[in-house]
Formats: structure tokens, C-alpha cells, sequence
């Protein structure tokens, strides 16, 4: 893009921002023209970051300097210029504002994921798939990086298993706030069984009532809970018995094992047979599947077009309770990967159930009326006047306050939404 080009979209983006009675498709225009421009500023960035690179031995103090930012965060910005470089077809597309940072972003993850000797094939074939990049969203995009991934990878999965194991990293340090801070890499088996461990706790000790202390905010408040959870599983202690000031203390529970749940596709029309998964959301070998089952309880719901046909448990508990049980959690798992808003990407474990017929109106804790959405989108459904309905097949549609409506098809279809 020249220089003329993003003057172009500047003043465009000027215009909309003044235009006071500018309707959606014009403010949208606003949006695209704030990407490209904001692509082309990336594009420069990495640029500077090359010319830095060639006089000073420590780049990444004058980036973070100039740009104000962590250290750690300036070395991200190396990491993009080094891609770019390799990369030129993505290069020029960043510059003409066709895709974004993030897009390059994806393609720097990618080659971390295989091993050096086949890290130079990856990214010639990420900047062949620089037309793809253009017509697709980040997601789309990092979605092809994977499966050329996985062409590149010739095992079946458990060398790199290995490899992740070995590269299991954790740190500890204290921030400006004297916060005490903790992060940690592991493996997808090893992730997996500690997400299991630290979503049970957290329904064990906050599913009845959440501490006093807890934040308003829906999206601080899960990751407080969680927080709480991995004290919990570290220190084998609840945390509010320590604390002799608090004038709720937590009741030590007993923790539950963890759960998974294989959901077995009935829908005759698409599969040849029933298809059994493991509802887990991260990459493990076959053959290592096998082996979660030993540390957990595994449960089978078996689902067909957006209906379950079986699931243990009791699914309608009525009037009973506004919480719902275990059965209900994990016959709505066989039917959502995420939260259920149309484009929402938030995985089914980070989610609220929400009553379709709110539970202050006379709404029952039964499976028909239950439905899994994010914590910011459960907040958008009894804040923002959004009001969801739910079709026989659990067809969803979405009414916003604009007059706008949203409608999706069943549950684990490959259907797009459709807006009216």
C-alpha cells in the first residue's frame, strides 16, 4: 500500500468517526479501512524492527522503549519480523493491508510446533497459502497452518508427544503489585488431566455459593474461581479455613474425580456408523486416548441432529434447584464444543448454563431449557435485552436490540448463522 493509500483510509476513517448518523454497513467500512491501516503500521513496524536488528546487539530494549512495552513483548515483535522476512508473499499482503499481524502471528506458532529439520518446509508452505490468509479470518487460517502440520508430521503423533513432554516449562516471579505469579506449560495429556482437575474443583467448592471476595466481572470472576481451584489442588487446603478474619470460610469438600464424555454421533445421514470422540480440546495420539480413562470416570451421550437420545442421569430437576447437575453438564457437552452464541468461540468448560425461561420467571432447571454461553454473553442475554429462543431440535435463534435476528441450525452441524 503507498503512502497515498493510507492517507486515503485515514481521512475515511475521519469521515465515519464525524458522520454521527453513519449507519452499520458505513461504520463497518470505517472498521476495514482501521485494519488495513493498522496492517500497513505492522508492516512498517517489522521493517524498523529489520533495520534495528542490523545495528544494535539488543534490539528488543529499544522496541520496548519506543513502543512501551514489556520486554517479553518486544522480543514477540522479533519473532514477527523474523517470519516476515522468510515469508515475503505474507510480507507483501501485511503491507497492502490484506491480512494481519495476527495472521503472521499464527504462522510464528505454527513452526514452533515441528521440529527444526522440517521448520523451513512449514513456512515456505505458509507463505504459499498467502491467498488463503486474504480471504479467511485468523482462525480459518491457523486451522490450515495445523493440518499442514500434521501432513508434515510422519509419526503418528507420540514422537511429538515426547517432545512436548520434555519441553514442560514453569516459572514463578513477583510483579510491581507484589503479586505472587505462576505460569506453566505441560504436555496435552498432562493439560488435560490438570484442566479436568481444576474445572472439577472449581464446581466442588463454588458450584453452591461463590466467596465474598469474588469479582463482579463475569470473565475476572472465572479466573479468580480458578485461581482459588489450583491453591486448592497445590496447598491441599481450602483456602478460607486459613483465613481467620473471613467471615464465610470455605467448607472443606472432598474433590471429585474428573470427567470426560464420549460423544457417539447417531446422525445416519452423515456418518456410515456411530462415531465415538473423546470431548477433549487439545491434539493426544490414539493410543494414548486410552489411558485418560484410567484417572477419571468416562460417561457416553449419544446425540443426533441437535437431540440427545441417551444420557446417564437425571436431565429434569424442575423447580428443584436453580443449579443444574452433573448429568445435565455432561448431556449439553455432547452437544456443544463452545458457547452456544453464533461465532462465539469459548470452550464449553469456560461457560454458564443458562435458563432459557430465566429461573426468576417460573423457568425450570430441566435439559430443554438449559443452554451453555459464555460468561460475557450470559451477561449480554439479562443486561443488553438479547433474547434467545430454542427450536425442537435446539435451533437457535438470537433477537438483538437492534431488530437484527440470528439463527443457527442444531448444535454440532457444520451450519453458518444466518442474519435476517
Amino acid at each position: 500500500m503507498e503512502i497515498a493509500g493510507v492517507v486515503e483510509r485515514v481521512g475515511a476513517i475521519a469521515s465515519v468517526r464525524s458522520n454521527s448518523s453513519a449507519g452499520a454497513d458505513l461504520i463497518e467500512s470505517g472498521l476495514v479501512a482501521v485494519r488495513e491501516v493498522q496492517a500497513w503500521c505492522d508492516a512498517q513496524h517489522a521493517g524498523l524492527v529489520r533495520q534495528l536488528e542490523g545495528i544494535d546487539s539488543f534490539p528488543e530494549q529499544r522496541i520496548a522503549n519506543a513502543s512501551k512495552k514489556s520486554l517479553s513483548q518486544a522480543a514477540k515483535t522479533t519473532e514477527r519480523s523474523t517470519t516476515l522476512k522468510q515469508t515475503p508473499k505474507l510480507a507483501d499482503a501485511l503491507g497492502d493491508g490484506a491480512i494481519t499481524a495476527d495472521h503472521v502471528d499464527a504462522v510464528t506458532r505454527a513452526s514452533k510446533k515441528v521440529d527444526a529439520s522440517k521448520r523451513g518446509e512449514l513456512i515456505k508452505r505458509a507463505d504459499a497459502l498467502a491467498a488463503v490468509a486474504k480471504a479467511g479470518t485468523v482462525d480459518e487460517f491457523t486451522r490450515r497452518l495445523d493440518l499442514e502440520t500434521k501432513r508434515l508430521q510422519e509419526d503418528d503423533g507420540l514422537d511429538r508427544l515426547a517432545r512436548q513432554r520434555r519441553n514442560a516449562r514453569a516459572r514463578t516471579w513477583v510483579d510491581t503489585d507484589g503479586m505472587w505469579n505462576l505460569t506453566a506449560k505441560f504436555d496435552p495429556v498432562t493439560g488435560i488431566k490438570i484442566a479436568a482437575r481444576i474445572d472439577t474443583t472449581v464446581q466442588t467448592l463454588f458450584g453452591e455459593a461463590e466467596p465474598a471476595d469474588c469479582p463482579d466481572d463475569p470473565i475476572e470472576k472465572q479466573r479468580y474461581l480458578a485461581a482459588q481451584a489450583v491453591a486448592r489442588l497445590l496447598l491441599d487446603e481450602a483456602l478460607g479455613n486459613e483465613r481467620s478474619n473471613d467471615p464465610a470460610p470455605l467448607v472443606r469438600p472432598k474433590l471429585g474425580r474428573p470427567e470426560y464424555v464420549v460423544v457417539v454421533h447417531a446422525d445416519a445421514e452423515d456418518q456410515v456408523g456411530p462415531v465415538g470422540e473423546f470431548s477433549i480440546p487439545v491434539e493426544i495420539p490414539a493410543r494414548v486416548l486410552a489411558t485418560l480413562a484410567g484417572d477419571a470416570d468416562v460417561h457416553a451421550v449419544v446425540v443426533r441432529n441437535g437431540v440427545v437420545l441417551h444420557a446417564p442421569g437425571e436431565l429434569n430437576l424442575g423447580r428443584t434447584t436453580r443449579l443444574a447437575n452433573r448429568a445435565q453438564r455432561r448431556a449439553l457437552r455432547g452437544l456443544y464444543r463452545c458457547c452456544a452464541i453464533p461465532g462465539c468461540t469459548v470452550a464449553y468448560d469456560r461457560c454458564k448454563l443458562h435458563h432459557i425461561i430465566w429461573w426468576r420467571n417460573q423457568g425450570r432447571t430441566d435439559f430443554d431449557n438449559l443452554l451453555p454461553v459464555c460468561s460475557v454473553h450470559h451477561a449480554k442475554i439479562h443486561n443488553d435485552g438479547w433474547v434467545i429462543e430454542l427450536g425442537p431440535n435446539r435451533q437457535l435463534t438470537l433477537h438483538l436490540p437492534d431488530g437484527s435476528v440470528h439463527a443457527t441450525g442444531p448444535p454440532g452441524r457444520s451450519q453458518r448463522s444466518t442474519a435476517a
